[in-house]
């Protein structure tokens, strides 16, 4: 059964701690599991673990079941000219209705992500413009879009709150967010597990923060929640599974 998420009371830091020149373990939060000498291995194996397996990675684990329910949940109710955020492998391009959308602004900065998204616009029949761009720098106008579309990227990006902020500037008047987002956990025991686990996850899915609160972010990024569900979407690991799904508005259009 969903759990109705927990309000932060206070600001979570957006950067993982990292000291390159150090001795001393490379580590998030309480997670130490990084020498300083690994961490640089890493690094330069990152470019090809970004572009040419991470992608597969994301294909093959990224839409199981109750993803993909949800996913069939929130998609259809995008509409008009559309910006989707990190569309990764293209899994919500067969959940759009294409009686409703008339366009769709594809932005995702990933090559390999983009060679397996192109596949599934073409099987979904849409009028989709990739725009290769990083989440954080939109190419669109002001108020270009009837609908902005995240899953799975206000978790991931950088510098979230200028994202949603990017978002709110090119979102028409009465326009309309839909998200579904990872992010922390209410229950201190699976918190803990998170913050020592958030270094891991960071690395291996090119970003991830387990712990952000996502509705307080959106909400500190000029928008006010219209509906919500939150829960755990997968028994185990419950450290990488809590999640918020619903859509958002402009606070302007709500005052």
């Amino acid at each position: 059964m969903a759990h109705p998420p927990r309000a932060a009371d206070r600001e979570r830091a957006d950067r993982l701690p990292s000291d390159p020149d150090s001795a001393q373990p490379v580590c998030c939060n309480e997670g130490r599991w990084l020498t300083s000498r690994g961490s640089q291995w890493l690094e330069a194996a990152l470019p090809f673990y970004r572009d040419r397996i991470y992608p597969y990675l994301i294909r093959l684990l990224g839409d199981p079941p109750p993803i993909r329910n949800v996913r069939q949940q929130i998609i259809p109710g995008a509409q008009g000219k559309v910006l989707e955020i990190g569309v990764g492998a293209g899994a919500n391009f067969v959940h759009y209705d294409r009686q409703k959308v008339s366009k769709l602004y594809a932005l995702e900065p990933n090559q390999g992500m983009l060679r397996l998204a192109e596949r599934q616009r073409r099987q979904a029949a849409l009028d989709v413009e990739f725009l290769d761009l990083s989440g954080e720098r939109i190419p669109l106008a002001d108020g270009a879009v009837d609908t902005v579309v995240s899953t799975f990227t206000l978790c991931t990006s950088p510098g979230v709150l200028e994202a949603t902020r990017e978002i709110a500037r090119v979102l028409k008047p009465d326009g309309r967010l839909i998200f579904f987002e990872l992010g922390v956990s209410p229950d201190p025991r699976v918190h803990r597990w998170q913050m020592r686990l958030e270094g891991i996850y960071h690395w291996l899915f090119q970003g991830l923060y387990l712990t952000r609160d996502i509705p307080a972010l959106l909400r500190q990024g000029g928008f006010r929640i219209e509906q919500m569900e939150a829960g755990y979407i997968a028994e185990f690991p419950k450290s990488s599974s809590y999640a918020w799904w619903g859509t958002a508005i402009l606070r302007s259009r709500s005052q």
